[in-house]
């Protein structure tokens, strides 16, 4: 069941100075499986963590931040999502311990980090699934991936070609700093995983590009013409959430938890953390209570998926 996101979480945590750097060299690497034994509670634990990114990891960081810091008072921890770009360039440029991201970080970013001396280091910490999502007086109730591609190509422009009102379709996107913005293009604008997969379509002219998830979804709840692609954590009772078709013959899935982890809905993706090398002190200590049951009993909570068991 989709959550209703608390405001509190969007709460940015006051912004500490940086400590404790991250020195064990790595390469890139998965995480899949919690770690049960990590608590929050780590005696005599002392020291600042910045983590920066992805706007749509950033209410999940926020909360376990927040718990971290209660059950550990001499650690500090700031969080900012200006989005996964800008946390991949943080990395990358030696300002940021912990970048957080929601797509996988590209060859070329990796080869920029290590001309650098950085090692990008990969955890999964969770999952997520992008609803797609409506006003809820928009009278269409499910798409395809093809139809989707052929709205944000601006191929198709009008609610009625897709079973709607006689009206423009106002296609809203997160802007291209987003990791969201880059798994939607390669995933449903470029169709990936199906026979019409097409890696030179891009974004129309029409699309409207926006800064932030909470931006987009104000703005579908407000305009009965709008069409917006939300992680679940952001998805709320002023809009409507889209069955989704992988092919015209395939099932009309919702997204959600359930049908994230079964996998049976088609747009689905992994939430990351990215460090410096193997993660260290303050850090190891912080990510394993992220990825232990109490840190993934905070995932399903807010609205996301936890790892699988």
């Amino acid at each position: 069941m989709l959550r209703k996101l608390n405001k509190k979480w969007f709460m940015i945590i006051p912004a500490i100075l940086i400590a404790t750097a991250v020195l064990l060299a790595g390469c890139t690497a998965g995480t899949d499986n919690a770690r049960p034994s990590a608590t929050s509670t780590v005696p005599g634990l002392t020291g600042a963590i910045d983590i920066t990114g992805s706007n749509t990891v950033t209410p999940l960081s926020t909360i376990w931040a927040e718990a971290f810091m209660k059950a550990n008072p001499g650690v500090n921890i700031s969080v900012s999502g200006p989005g996964s770009g800008a946390g991949i360039a943080a990395l990358i440029n030696g300002t940021t311990d912990i970048c957080q991201s929601s797509r996988v970080i590209k060859s070329t970013e990796i080869d920029q980090a290590k001309a650098k001396g950085v090692n990008p280091y990969e955890i999964k910490i969770a999952g997520d699934a992008l609803a797609v999502v409506v006003n809820p007086s928009n009278p269409v109730n499910e798409l395809t991936i093809a139809q989707l591609s052929a709205i944000y190509t601006n191929q198709i422009t009008n609610w009625k070609e897709v079973g709607g009102n006689d009206a423009p379709i106002v296609v809203l996107s997160r802007d291209t700093n987003s990791g969201t913005h880059v798994f939607f293009k390669e995933h449903v604008v470029q169709m990936d995983g199906l026979p019409t997969k097409n890696t030179k379509l891009e974004y129309g002219n029409k699309v409207l590009f926006l800064p932030s998830t909470e931006g987009g979804v104000t703005e579908t709840a407000r305009n009965v013409n709008a069409i917006f692609y939300p992680g679940l954590a952001y998805v709320n009772p002023t809009v409507k959430v889209l069955a989704i078709k992988k092919t015209a013959d395939s099932p009309g899935v919702k997204a959600s938890v359930e049908a994230s982890l079964n996998g049976t809905y088609a747009v689905s993706r992994p939430l990351l953390f990215y460090t410096n090398g193997a993660p260290t002190g303050i850090i190891k200590a912080f990510i394993d209570y992220c990825l232990s049951a109490e840190g993934q009993k905070k995932v399903t909570e807010v609205g996301y998926v936890p790892l699988s068991k």
